[in-house]
Parts: structure tokens; C-alpha cells; sequence
């Protein structure tokens, strides 16, 4: 199979293995490949990544929401993490040489066929989104369901498909197409939710920090630490290596130190070989350098993702310090 998309549905429930089980099930079809499952039980959401055709992404992703809302009641779920939906945003993410354009007819087309199959309302958003002040994710959920029940009261923020009213169980949900997105958590050694939240405001863009970083700070009752959670949404304008180090140091700062680390989902190569270019000081680290990426062509396969990556150096153009 070769894929076309890839998508990151991320649904509200982190915690019933069976419920889980049976979302996984729901987007196991022809055309799909089912290539991570990612849930967390303080978050309570679980991200999966799936990859396929148009078509059978299609499909699949009716079928998810079938089962999401069949099985989540939004109005008693509670977790660390923002959400308005049960299935609460789906991104498409072209893969090789599909266009953007190709996503984003994609999102269109699975946006409308949710609201008229579910009665949900769907907002657009990236490179989906049909108005500007709906690109930004964060600004569709601020203050949760009930803010965007209270907004849709309002002209300017109808939803792009469906009714101007949440859903009574599945509230609302965001469908897009973006770039790559790596989501990455930070677990602190402290407890204290504040210092996370303030790391989080000083490395995030929204706050003057570092580009294409967007962070919140929680706790997590199962591991008793407080967490920076993370979305770079474009590790060409700043590194991973950058945003964990930027972390590190406002955590020195705040009198603690990072414990432990952890990707969500998946991420591309370009994004992990690049930090190690850095770390080993290489001009460059090829993705065509690794063994399995080797074997990989030479028994017919493709590197999906389709990028070369260079050595930045340690805080070059593609490191944005904090201001």
C-alpha cells in the first residue's frame, strides 16, 4: 500500500482498555493501516495515527466516530487535557508527494459527511480552515464546550458544517490539514502544577518564546508529577532538541529538573535526525545513512515522509531562542 495521508484522529478517552479496543477496531479497513495507538489515562484522550488512501481514510474515520460516539459521553469524561469533541480534532497530513490541497479536500469532505451523518458541529481548521480566526486550534476550544456553545450563539462562529449547537453527548468536533505535528510531554520532577504552567507559558509562542511551540502545564494524579505538555507544530522553524532544551532550562530555573520524557504518537525522521546531526555534530544525518531505511528500498518500500535532513548546528537557523 502505498499512502497518500496521514491522519491523527485524537479521541476523548485515555482510560477503558475495551472502549479503546474497540475505537482501534472501528478504522481497521482496507486501505488503512492502523500504525499507532497512543492512550493516556491522566490526559484521558488517545491519539491514533493512521495512514492510507483518501478513500479508505474515508471510511475508517466514519467508522471511528460511530464508535466514539456510541461510547463517550462528553458531559461525564474529565481529563488533564482541552477538548471539545469526544472525537475531538482529526488532522490530515499529506505523506510524499501529495499536495496540501489533497488533505484539504480530504478534511472537507469528511466534515461534511460527519455533520450529516452524527448531527455534530465541525469546525475547519489549518489549512482547512475558511476563516482565519479558526486556523488556530487552541482558539477553537478555548474555555472547553461550554465557551464554544456560548460562540456559536454568534454569527462569526457557526460552525463550517452541521448545527449551531453541541452534540448532547459527542459535543463538537475539529477536522483539518496541517503539517506535521510531534506532540512530546515533559515530566517534571516536582508536583506543582504552577511551576509547569509557567515553563509552559515561557517556551510557547503565544507568550514571546520559541516558534511554532505551543505548551500547557498539568499534573498527573497516576504519576503524582506535574507535566509540560507539548505540540511542535513545525520542527523546521524550531528543533526538538531546541524546545526540550528550552524546557530544561526554565525548569533549572523554577528549582526543578526534567524526570522523564515521552513522544506521542509518531513523528518523522527528519524531525529526530536532525537533533542527533546536531548532538553528533554531522554536517548532515540522511535518513538514507540508517540501515533499516536501506534495507527498507532496497525491498521495494518508500520513505513516506520524503525528507532529507541537515545538520542546523547547535542554535542555528532552525533554533529560535526565547525573547
Amino acid at each position: 500500500m502505498k499512502a497518500e495521508l496521514e491522519c491523527v484522529p485524537n479521541v476523548s478517552e485515555g482510560r477503558r482498555p475495551e472502549v479503546i479496543a474497540r475505537l482501534a477496531a472501528a478504522v481497521s479497513v482496507e486501505g488503512v493501516e492502523l500504525l499507532d495507538v497512543a492512550p493516556d489515562p491522566d490526559h484521558n484522550r488517545t491519539v491514533l495515527t493512521l495512514a492510507g488512501s483518501e478513500a479508505g481514510l474515508h471510511q475508517a474515520l466514519l467508522g471511528l466516530y460511530q464508535a466514539a460516539l456510541e461510547a463517550i459521553d462528553l458531559t461525564v469524561q474529565a481529563g488533564a487535557h482541552p477538548r471539545v469533541g469526544a472525537v475531538d480534532v482529526v488532522p490530515f497530513v499529506p505523506l510524499g508527494a501529495t499536495p496540501m490541497a489533497r488533505a484539504v479536500a480530504a478534511a472537507e469532505r469528511l466534515a461534511g459527511e460527519v455533520a450529516r451523518r452524527f448531527d455534530l458541529p465541525v469546525f475547519l481548521y489549518e489549512e482547512a480552515a475558511r476563516r482565519p480566526e479558526r486556523r488556530s486550534l487552541p482558539e477553537i476550544r478555548r474555555g472547553g464546550p461550554i465557551r464554544l456553545a456560548e460562540r456559536m450563539k454568534n454569527e462569526s462562529w457557526q460552525p463550517d458544517f452541521g448545527p449551531a449547537r453541541l452534540h448532547p453527548t459527542a459535543g463538537a468536533t475539529v477536522v483539518g490539514a496541517r503539517f506535521f505535528l510531534i506532540a512530546f510531554n515533559v515530566l517534571l520532577e516536582t508536583a506543582e502544577v504552577e511551576v509547569a504552567k509557567r515553563i509552559a507559558k515561557a517556551v510557547r509562542a503565544s507568550s514571546g518564546g520559541l516558534a511554532a511551540v505551543r505548551a500547557i502545564g498539568v499534573y498527573l494524579p497516576s504519576r503524582r508529577r506535574a507535566q509540560v505538555s507539548l505540540n511542535l507544530l513545525d520542527y523546521r522553524q524550531t528543533s526538538l532538541l531546541r524546545m526540550v532544551e528550552a524546557v530544561r532550562e526554565q525548569a533549572e530555573r523554577e528549582g526543578t529538573r526534567i524526570f522523564a520524557s515521552e513522544l506521542i504518537g509518531l513523528a518523522p525522521a527528519a524531525a529526530l535526525l536532525g537533533p542527533l546531526a546536531d548532538l553528533l555534530e554531522l554536517p548532515e544525518l540522511p535518513a538514507s545513512r540508517l540501515l533499516e531505511h536501506r534495507l527498507l528500498l532496497a525491498e521495494g518500500g518508500e520513505d513516506p515522509a520524503g525528507h532529507a535532513v541537515e545538520r542546523t548546528g547547535g542554535h542555528g537557523d532552525n533554533h529560535v531562542s526565547r525573547r
